[in-house]
C-alpha cells in the first residue's frame, strides 16, 4: 500500500506522527465508453463555452455562482486556507463506542505509526480498548475540513470520516405516522422465521454476484466473440417468479416462510436457497442481455453461415431443451 497523507495524532501535549492508508478499494470491472458502430473509444473535452477553446488543467480555476455574480477560487486561493494547511489530526473527545450511528460513518483509512512513535501509539490504542471509547476528531484532506472517528481494528487504529450533522437526512414518512396493531402471533411468526436465518456474520462468504458474472461474459466474448453461446457459459436457468405483484395475507407469508425454512433443516440452507434464487436472476439477466445481441449478430450473417454450422446449431439447441 502507499500512503497518501501523513501527519500526526494531538491530544492535549501528546504527538503520535502516523502515515493514512486507504483501507477500502473497488473491485468492480473497470469499463469504457465507445461508438457501438466501430469500438472507437468516446473523449470529453474541457471546451470553455465563451471561446470554444479546450482548456488545459492548469487553466482551470473553480468558481461559486450565486445566481446573479461568480467568485472565481484559484488552486493558490484555496491551498492559503488554514484548514488546508494543517497536518494534525486533532483529538476533540473520547466517546462511548454505541454513541457512533453507523449512517453517520463514510471512508475508512489505516493509520501506520512513525517507527520513532511506536509506544505513543500502542498506548493509545490500548487506552482506546480498554475504556471502550472512540476518540473524535477533526483533520483537513484534500482540500476539505473532516469530522472523523478513530477508533481500534485489531493491532491497527483506524480513522473513520463521518458525514457531518447536516449532511445526514431525517427520515419522515407519513406513512409511518399511524402504527398498525401487530398481533403477538404475527411477532412470534416472525421471531420464528428471524431465528431460522440466524448465524454470525462471515463477509468471506458473500461475492459480488454480478461482476463475477461480468468477468465471466467478458472473458467468454474475448474467447468467442460477439455470437457466444448464453447457455453453455451461464447454463440454463429457469426464471423464476419474484412474486411482486401478488398481494399475500402477511400471516400467510409468515407462516409458509417459517415451515419453508423448517423443511430445508436450517437457516443456512434457506439463506442458500435466497443466494441460489439471486444468481438465477443475475444469471438469467446476463444471458438474456447477451443472447439479444448475438441473436441481431446472427440475422445479419445468416447468409454467410454453411448448412453445416446451422446443423450444428440447431442440433445444440435440441440437445438443450432435453430434459436431464
Amino acid at each position: 500500500m502507499r500512503a497518501i497523507w501523513t501527519g500526526a495524532i494531538t491530544f492535549g501535549l501528546v504527538n503520535v506522527p502516523v502515515k493514512v492508508y486507504s483501507a477500502t478499494e473497488d473491485h468492480d470491472v473497470a469499463l469504457h465508453q465507445v461508438h457501438d458502430a466501430d469500438g472507437g473509444r468516446i473523449r470529453y473535452k474541457r471546451v470553455c463555452e465563451i471561446d470554444g477553446k479546450t482548456i488545459p488543467y492548469e487553466h482551470i480555476a473553480k468558481a461559486y455562482d450565486d445566481g446573479e455574480r461568480t467568485v472565481v477560487l484559484t488552486p493558490d486561493d484555496l491551498a492559503s486556507l488554514p484548514a488546508e494547511r494543517s497536518r494534525e489530526i486533532d483529538v476533540v473527545e473520547f466517546v462511548p463506542n454505541d454513541q457512533l450511528d453507523p449512517l453517520m460513518f463514510d471512508r475508512s483509512y489505516y493509520l501506520e505509526p512513525d517507527s520513532k512513535s511506536l509506544k505513543a501509539y500502542a498506548l493509545l490504542r490500548r487506552t482506546l480498548e480498554d475504556s471502550e471509547r472512540t476518540a473524535i476528531v477533526n483533520f483537513a484532506l484534500r482540500q476539505k475540513t473532516r469530522l472523523g472517528a478513530l477508533r481500534v481494528r485489531g493491532d491497527v487504529l483506524v480513522l473513520q470520516t463521518l458525514l457531518w450533522n447536516d449532511e445526514v437526512r431525517e427520515a419522515s414518512f407519513p406513512s409511518l405516522e399511524d402504527s398498525p396493531r401487530i398481533t403477538q402471533r404475527e411477532l412470534d411468526l416472525s421471531a420464528a422465521l428471524m431465528e431460522s436465518f440466524a448465524g454470525d456474520f462471515e463477509p468471506e462468504k458473500f461475492s459480488d454476484e454480478y461482476q463475477d458474472e461480468l468477468r465471466k461474459l467478458i472473458e467468454a466474448k474475448l474467447e468467442q466473440g460477439d455470437t457466444i453461446d448464453t447457455a453453455e457459459t451461464f447454463g440454463e436457468q429457469e426464471e423464476k417468479s419474484s412474486g411482486g405483484g401478488e398481494v399475500i395475507d402477511l400471516m400467510e407469508a409468515l407462516q409458509r416462510s417459517v415451515e419453508r425454512s423448517r423443511g430445508s433443516g436450517s437457516g443456512k440452507g434457506s439463506g442458500g436457497e435466497k443466494s441460489a434464487a439471486k444468481t438465477s436472476t443475475a444469471k438469467k439477466s446476463a444471458a438474456a442481455k447477451s443472447g439479444a445481441k448475438s441473436a441481431k449478430s446472427a440475422t445479419a450473417k445468416s447468409a454467410a453461415k454453411s448448412s453445416g454450422s446451422a446443423t450444428a446449431g440447431k442440433t445444440a439447441k435440441t440437445a438443450a431443451k432435453k430434459p436431464a
